[in-house]
């Protein structure tokens, strides 16, 4: 996997100078070099790409998936095991077939525009408590640590049955089970360790006493322990790291230029196609959606060979001026707005109609409760979240 070209590949994910601005080189291998040769955190090879046809073809093909730990796949960190997407996770959670198909269709009842409407006014007053406190603690405000945050992390933990006082521990353990450069493989091997061994206890605690919760709803279904913990670890990391992350910088986003928030002042209606519009615009979504090719595979005009781990930048696919007009400007209400932030195909976002209710739900509260809100800091000076594989802001500071 080590690169043997004799000049250095390009080192994915690329940097940037601020938070909220793509990296020029998005736009440079989307033109000049949409299948590209990078290295990744951990010196490995990987085929990077970056636009929006060819990135949604490489997503839909039922016959690649995530890497296991059974394929020669590029690492994405910097650790001996490669980091949470080449773990034992991976082995447990079925990633192909009909078992694929039965795993997501016993979840997703779950995750019905149904539900999530039932879900919405325990949201939206979770969220107005969580302003409240903000508020009374006084300007300026960190929103990532008051609201960002807990909000998600609140809703997740409802819906699983796992104790919200535990947020602290599980975050932790989100963060070093994400990381590419921040920590080492022992840190991981241990907070894994630790995550399964938490879950396991809350799951023999609902076989004894079962709940009103996703986890205590999928005993009945056999599945063995080790699948029931991969499974509430994938739901309580996807559902609260992902969301805290991009309500921040959603939030960011439209304060970054104050005529966007007074548009949605003016007109809270353009709530939906603004929260769609800012996770397509995203410029700090992480590493992207790993593939890993079991055969030979045309894409874009190239024919990548089986064995090939490919990086699917569903951010740089976003902006491709081939599938969006104006692709580098936010529209408010744009429509349609076929964006890949969620994905596409079989693996497409379990979780994407709760993030969606979670992030149009903070935003219609913040604009109601707090029409004044405005960045504290410049937005160039808005500090990125480093060495994850998901992309955020430190903190969002703001006033009122």
């Amino acid at each position: 996997m080590t690169p043997t070209h004799t000049d250095p590949l390009p080192r994915f994910p690329f940097d940037t100078e601020t938070a909220l601005e793509p990296p020029p080189e998005w736009a440079e291998f989307r033109e000049k070099c949409p299948i590209a040769h990078v290295a990744l955190a951990s010196g490995d090879q990987a085929t990077l790409i970056t636009r929006y046809d060819d990135v949604k073809t490489v997503l839909s093909d039922p016959r690649f998936t995530r890497p296991t730990p059974a394929d020669n796949a590029a690492r994405v960190a910097d650790t001996e095991s490669g980091g949470v997407f080449n773990s034992e996770m991976a082995t447990v959670l079925p990633q192909h077939g009909e078992a694929h198909i039965t795993w997501r269709r016993t979840l997703g009842k779950w995750f019905t525009a149904k539900r999530m409407n039932a879900l919405r006014p325990g949201m939206a007053a979770m969220a107005e408590q969580l302003i409240d406190d903000l508020v009374a603690k006084g300007a300026p405000g960190d929103l990532k640590a008051g609201v960002a945050f807990p909000l998600p992390v609140w809703v997740i933990c409802d819906m699983l049955g796992v104790p919200d006082a535990d947020r602290d521990r599980f975050a932790h353990w989100s963060d070093v089970m994400l990381s590419m450069t921040r920590y080492t493989q022992a840190e991981f091997d241990a907070a894994q360790l630790e995550f399964g061994q938490y879950m396991g206890g809350l799951i023999a605690g609902k076989r004894a006493a079962p709940g009103e919760d996703i986890l205590s709803a999928l005993l009945p279904e056999e599945w063995s322990d080790a699948m029931l913990i991969a499974t509430g670890i994938g739901l309580l990391i996807a559902g609260h790291e992902t969301t805290a992350n991009m309500i921040a910088k959603m939030v960011a986003m439209l304060l970054a230029d104050r005529s966007r928030w007074e548009a949605l002042l003016a007109d809270p209606s353009l709530v939906r196609t603004a929260v769609e519009e800012s996770l397509r615009l995203d410029a700090n979504a992480g590493v992207g959606m790993a593939r890993y090719l079991h055969e030979d595979f045309e894409v874009g005009g190239t024919v990548l060979p089986g064995g090939t781990t490919a990086m699917c930048s569903m951010a740089a696919a976003n902006r491709d001026e081939r599938a969006f007009g104006n692709a580098a400007e936010m529209d408010l209400g744009r429509s349609p707005n076929p964006h890949l932030a969620f994905g596409a195909g079989a693996h497409a976002c379990l979780g994407q109609p709760l993030a969606r209710t979670e992030l149009q739900v903070v935003l219609e509260v913040l604009l109601r409760k707090l029409p004044s809100l405005e960045l504290a800091v410049p937005a160039d000076e808005l500090r990125r979240v480093e060495g994850l594989a998901v992309g955020g802001l430190r903190e969002l500071p703001v006033r009122w």
